[in-house]
């Protein structure tokens, strides 16, 4: 199978869109050898790090014409490439139907709070028509809480839906952290969606009564104001991956505050590198995290949590156990396998 994967969101520096499209074309690459797995975009992206042989890039659009991406150019692409499916990785995929697509719909927070996406006026436009017209053949999802909503809310036929849930890099394992002093972390962007205001609420009135820091690492969105300076809040920027396992396995405990998360991949990597998580009781959170972690509805439920991570260093030691044991169920080539399917599916479906 010839599978050409939308590469765009490789020009992001970091986050889940950059993560997810480059762990699953190394997953794909190395899983299916006999596969050619090729990267199309019209912009320039970094390869994937240790990429195989056979996980190649595109040539991108040929002249003026072809720059109309979407509509022209990415079809002609594929045509140069014979690829035998495409795989829009965020939220997209070619307006014209000539061969079998998947759309990945990582969640539905486009559509849910326009304060969570200043700038996704063209996705809240063109997905809805993609998905809802059958232009895209399948429709994936990274949690079964997402495919519920999608299924609602644009009213497709569930069997055009599947959900695969995703993975933590292999690199994500428990390291011996440095000396330092204690501190809670959160990882991810930073912007509206991640309800971080309640997160430094709740930190603030933990640190009346234990002297802890707050890590918040990850690149800030420009719609997200940035914090002021005060006493224990680091702002560590965005992080180097090879840096990642260090900063979760040596957190007191890693806290996901979020709204609402399609998936909630900064999580497992904290399970998978041993640290203690509290999250929010986001449903699609709930999927990846099961009983591992603890669930926080409010302020004062996330001051107690914290709390209990402060005080209880044996609860925070059979907290790691329990984040241990939950993300060995996860791995990259499971869900290289259960994507294939998917393609595969689309295949059968797919009417010329």
């Amino acid at each position: 199978m010839r599978v050409a994967v939308d590469a765009t969101p490789l020009i992001l520096s970091s986050g889940g869109l950059a993560r997810y499209t480059s762990e699953l074309s190394l997953a794909l690459a190395e899983t299916f050898p006999e596969d050619e797995v090729l990267l199309v975009s019209d912009q320039e992206f970094a390869m994937p790090e240790g990429a195989p042989q056979n996980l190649r890039r595109g040539s991108g659009p040929h002249g003026r014409l072809e720059r109309r991406w979407w509509v022209w150019g990415l079809t002609k692409e594929l045509g140069r490439l014979r690829a035998d499916i495409f795989h829009g990785t965020d939220f997209a995929v070619p307006y014209v139907p000539l061969r079998p697509s998947v759309l990945t719909l990582h969640d539905l927070s486009p559509w849910m709070d326009p304060r969570w996406h200043h700038a996704a006026e063209r996705v809240r436009r063109r997905t809805p028509v993609l998905v809802g017209l059958g232009i895209a053949t399948m429709v994936l999802t990274d949690s079964q809480a997402v495919r519920r909503q999608a299924i609602e809310h644009f009213r497709l036929s569930p069997q055009r839906v599947m959900a695969v849930p995703l993975a933590a890099g292999r690199h994500f394992r428990p390291v011996e952290p440095g000396q330092t002093k204690p501190y809670f972390l959160y990882v991810g962007t930073l912007e509206p969606r991640k309800n971080l205001p309640l997160l430094m609420a709740a930190w603030r009135e933990v640190r009346k009564q234990v002297d802890i820091d707050l890590v918040l690492a990850g690149r800030r969105r420009e719609d997200f104001p940035e914090p002021a300076v005060e006493p224990g809040l680091r702002l560590a920027g965005e992080v180097a991956d090879g840096e990642l396992p260090g900063l979760y396995s040596g957190a007191l405990a890693f806290v996901y505050p979020s709204h609402y998360e399609g998936f909630g991949l900064p999580v497992l990597e904290a399970m998978q590198c041993g640290a203690c998580v509290i999250t929010s009781r986001d449903p699609a959170v709930g999927e990846v995290a099961g009983d591992a972690a603890v669930r926080a509805g409010s302020e004062q439920e996330l001051v107690e949590a914290m709390l209990a991570a402060a005080r209880n260093p044996a609860w925070v030691a059979a907290r790691r156990e329990q984040s241990l044991r939950r993300a060995r169920e996860f791995s990259w080539e499971h869900t290289a396998r259960l994507t294939r399917e998917v393609y595969a599916e689309a295949q059968r479906r797919f009417v010329y």
